[in-house]
């Protein structure tokens, strides 16, 4: 039931796992996907078509097939402004990019590229497109983002961004995965496509600045002047990661004390420590991937990283080390909405259904509204485009927020503004996060989670995604009156795709994964760790019942 940590976890990567590079960038041009293979076809998940081309569920075929859907599916809706497109740190991503690139440019798309050629994050993307559609009532733009994240060396992925700068929602990638699949079933002979070499020259292809122009803008959403006078020391691990050239230029514009610990970019990741199943992650909110930041915390005042897509954040206070996401998260809405006056009394906090239910102790301390979605950040970027959201996080480190002045910053996860806000909240509070984490605790409770998983068939997954509260036979959990069952998300009446059920002093959720042959068990508990484990050992009884 509970994860089987590796040997190897937290431990420098030997030579044995890592990644033949030559060997992926072969697979991914010469390994064609069978269509009807389902493991080979493009499929969206919440966060775009991800895979390997070892396993043939991400190669050339897949990136021609949905670039020509998305030049299909913006034309379709009458997007004729510019695409901005950005790409991260693995092997992966730039052939990736080429083969966009190629497929754009034969579409006649005015695609905009990085100056220079550098890395870019997903942030960087969707400001990009916000800060263009500003204003405009045609000629939208928007975005594809190439990172499959904070996944493995080996993986690729592939996300596209429509004009409000977010993750597109299920009815578009629907559209985008089917158009794919019916191009890669005719042997790609609907793709528009030409030489790489003549897609770089052509008229619509365009540089863009993007990180100097992210870069000047931080000032919007940070107070950089109260980090400055306090002398706050930090340091940043970019993780080999997409932003890894952002944080010089950062920490100069701003004249901050901020240390870059590495900048080297490695398609191995050979630099990292293993994650906890063996496995190479560049996960900021894994210790045993965080193993070189945690290692000099005693250096600064706080420390932080984000994932190779620079989409996610990693706390290290001095106090405590890695911050959970959950605790660092309850920390920041915290103090962001006692700091934050012009955001206005109507900014809700956004959630997904699995983070902690600290966060609705905050809420409900600060008198703020909660509104509570599925898995998938999505489901925020609505309320952060029209600012009726000051906050949206989910339980992985990402989250977003509103400018200083309540207008939109971003609509996609943002990990540099939520790194950077650990140091503003350092300055202001004089104490760091791992120690405010500690004072709301004693305040409003301390609690006690974690996520387990178990096996599930096909069948088992598709009944749990499709559980009612009715269907659950228990009406007692770790000893308390199951108070609500929820199917739905009470904050906009999604479909959780699972179950969640909420007693006095804990909570349980069960979700099948959109990728493996597994369901994955959240529980949270308020008294204890003991009263945490029989949470986790009765919801997989409940669940288990349930889908048998």
């Amino acid at each position: 039931m509970s994860q089987k940590i590796s040997p190897l976890a937290g431990k420098p990567a030997p030579k044995s796992i890592l990644v033949d590079v030559p060997k992926l960038l072969a697979a991914y041009v010469d390994l064609k996907p069978d269509p009807s293979v389902p493991a080979q076809r493009v499929a969206f998940g919440t966060s775009g078509h991800r895979g390997s081309s070892f396993e043939r569920s991400f190669n050339e075929a897949h990136i021609l097939a949905i670039s020509q859907a998305i030049c299909e599916y913006r034309q379709s809706k009458g997007i004729d402004g510019p695409l901005f497109i950005g790409a991260d740190t693995h092997a992966l991503s730039q052939p990736a990019f080429e083969n966009a690139l190629e497929v754009l440019a034969a579409n006649g798309v005015r695609t905009m590229i990085s100056t220079a050629g550098e890395f870019t994050p997903t942030p960087a993307i969707s400001h990009a497109i916000l800060v263009y559609n500003k204003g405009r009532d045609a000629g939208f733009a928007d975005g594809i983002v190439i990172t499959p994240s904070h996944n493995p060396p080996d993986n690729g992925g592939f996300k596209y961004n429509p004009t409000n700068g977010g993750p597109a929602d299920t009815d578009i990638t629907k559209w985008v995965e089917n158009r794919a699949n019916a191009l890669l079933e005719g042997g790609l002979k609907g793709v528009k496509r030409m030489p790489y070499a003549q897609a770089r020259k052509a008229a619509t292809t365009q540089e863009h600045d993007y990180l100097n122009t992210y870069v000047a803008d931080l000032a919007s959403i940070i107070d950089f002047d109260l980090i400055r006078r306090a002398g706050v020391h930090m340091g940043v691990d970019p993780l080999g990661g997409a932003g890894v050239l952002y944080w010089a230029p950062i920490a100069e514009r701003y004249k901050l004390d901020l240390t870059v610990v590495s900048d080297e970019v490695d398609p191995q990741f050979a630099f990292m420590s293993v994650d906890w199943d063996g496995k190479i992650r560049m996960d900021p909110s894994s210790k045993y991937a965080m193993q070189r930041l945690i290692g000099s915390k005693d250096q600064y005042d706080v420390a932080f990283a984000c994932d190779t897509d620079h989409d996610r954040h990693g706390v290290v206070a001095r106090s405590s080390g890695l911050m959970e996401p959950n605790h660092y998260l309850s920390v920041l809405i915290d103090y962001l909405y006692r700091h934050r006056p012009q955001w206005g009394a109507h900014a809700a906090v956004g959630k997904t259904v699995v983070s902690t239910a600290l966060i609705d102790r905050v809420v409900q301390r600060l008198s703020r509204q909660l509104y509570e979605v599925p898995v998938g950040f999505k489901w925020f970027s609505e309320g952060l485009f029209d600012g009726s959201l000051g906050f949206g996080c989910e339980e992985s480190a990402g989250a977003s927020l509103l400018r200083r002045d309540g207008s939109v910053w971003t609509t996609d996860k943002d990990g540099l503004v939520p790194a950077l806000l650990s140091a503003e909240i350092t300055a202001r509070e004089g104490r760091d996060p791992g120690e405010l984490y500690a004072r709301l605790t004693d305040e409003l409770g301390k609690p006690y989670a974690n996520r387990v998983e178990a096996a599930a068939t096909p069948a088992q997954k598709a009944k749990l995604a499709k559980l009612s509260p009715g269907q659950l036979k228990s009406d007692q959990l770790a000893g308390e009156k199951i108070e609500q069952v929820l199917d739905k998300a009470p904050g906009n009446g999604a479909a959780i795709g699972g179950i969640k059920a909420i007693a006095a002093s804990g909570w349980f959720a069960a979700r099948p994964s959109g990728t493996e042959a597994i369901y994955k068990i959240y529980a949270e508990s308020f008294k204890s760790e003991e009263h945490l484990q029989s949470l986790l050992a009765e919801a997989q009884k409940i669940v288990d019942s349930a889908i048998a």
